[in-house]
């Protein structure tokens, strides 16, 4: 281990990850970049989770193995601030029980950190992939004319590109601990099932980014995840914060045109949307009830926006009284945007 090299503390909460949680670890063990802790909280898991993290910690010195009584992903904020509190290097990495890095990830980033001190925060693409990690579809986020707002030069003009997508992978994360601690730490609130959006909100407006422009590792997406279950909902909360944000930041909103009516009328749409298919997700999961109940949401709110998005959750309606999915319709048609949100039919 090279002593030079600053230390990177990778925070991994995890809650019955028996499946994943030995390709996550496994995938840090594989770094390139050697000077890390690895600190695992398991908020209280029923299956052989912690288990598997302690077995690994007692094999491997840099990993931290700790669980607590389950509080849930609503208060997901005080897990990962009991596991800031275990920190003690320069850098803070996020890793979530089921998701895994690439090799180099570390190294790449920790090198244009070292570089580029103005920076409060890295992050890059990362493949979207099946429960199985194959099937990679595409990267996220997608390259566009926007691209040089992700390094968010000057401080705060990311802003209107991160309301309107959120688009940064939390696996990719890796941020300077001081500046952390100056926001006091992860930040959640808003009935938000998460903190990867509000925290990187808050450093939005202390600091540049670091973008790194190619993928750093694989983010699973499958049906029971937390952006799958509480799809609506995290919709409705994520326009709480935006709201609340631009409270306290006017002039940030003024400077990219984002008044109040923007705001509203972008996140009419995008609820319409939310709720749809959270209908879809819940039919998926075979729970019909929910699902037409999502759709109907979608339906009926948010007045006369996204009409096409509105006859899907009329469709999606009529497949739950029959109590099937749509997944077959949508690979009849080839719609693309079923494909990508579903890379591998047996997630």
């Amino acid at each position: 281990m090279n002593a030079q090299q600053p230390l990177v503390s990778i925070i991994s909460p995890t809650y019955n990850h028996e499946k994943f949680i030995s390709d996550c670890v496994e995938s840090v063990l594989a770094q390139t970049y050697n000077n890390w802790e690895m600190i695992i909280v398991d908020d209280g898991s029923t299956d052989s989770t912690y288990a598997i993290a302690c077995d690994y910690a007692r094999k491997y010195s840099r990993i931290k193995s700790l669980t607590q009584k389950n509080i849930g992903i609503f208060r997901l904020g005080e897990t990962y601030n009991f596991a800031l509190k275990q920190c003690t290097g320069k850098y803070v990495a996020i890793l979530e029980g089921d998701d895994v890095w690439l090799p180099g990830k570390l190294q790449i980033q920790v090198d244009d950190l070292e570089k580029k001190p103005e920076c409060v925060l890295s992050w890059g693409k990362a493949y979207l992939s099946a429960i199985d990690l194959s099937n990679n579809y595409y990267l996220a986020p997608r390259n566009d004319k926007d691209v040089n707002l992700f390094y968010n030069k000057p401080v705060g003009v990311f802003l209107k590109k991160f309301i309107y997508n959120t688009l940064i992978p939390a696996l990719t994360i890796v941020i300077r601990r001081d500046a952390l601690l100056e926001i006091g730490g992860f930040v959640q609130g808003f009935n938000l099932p998460l903190v990867d959006i509000p925290t990187t909100l808050e450093l939005l407006m202390r600091g540049e980014f670091a973008y790194i422009d190619e993928p750093l590792g694989n983010w699973r997406i499958y049906p029971n995840q937390v952006t799958k279950t509480y799809t609506g909902q995290m919709t409705t909360s994520y326009y709480a914060l935006i709201k609340s944000f631009m409270q306290r930041f006017p002039e940030a909103f003024e400077d990219h045109g984002l008044t109040k009516k923007v705001i509203d009328n972008h996140f009419r749409n995008r609820l319409v949307m939310s709720y749809s298919r959270s209908g879809r997700y819940k039919l998926i999961r075979k729970d019909f009830k929910g699902a037409r109940k999502d759709y109907l949401h979608s339906i009926t709110h948010y007045g006369l926006t996204q009409p096409v998005w509105k006859l899907r959750s009329v469709v999606g309606i009529f497949f739950s009284f029959f109590r099937m999915d749509v997944e077959w319709l949508a690979r009849l048609i080839g719609n693309d945007s079923y494909k990508k949100e579903n890379p591998k039919r047996t997630l």
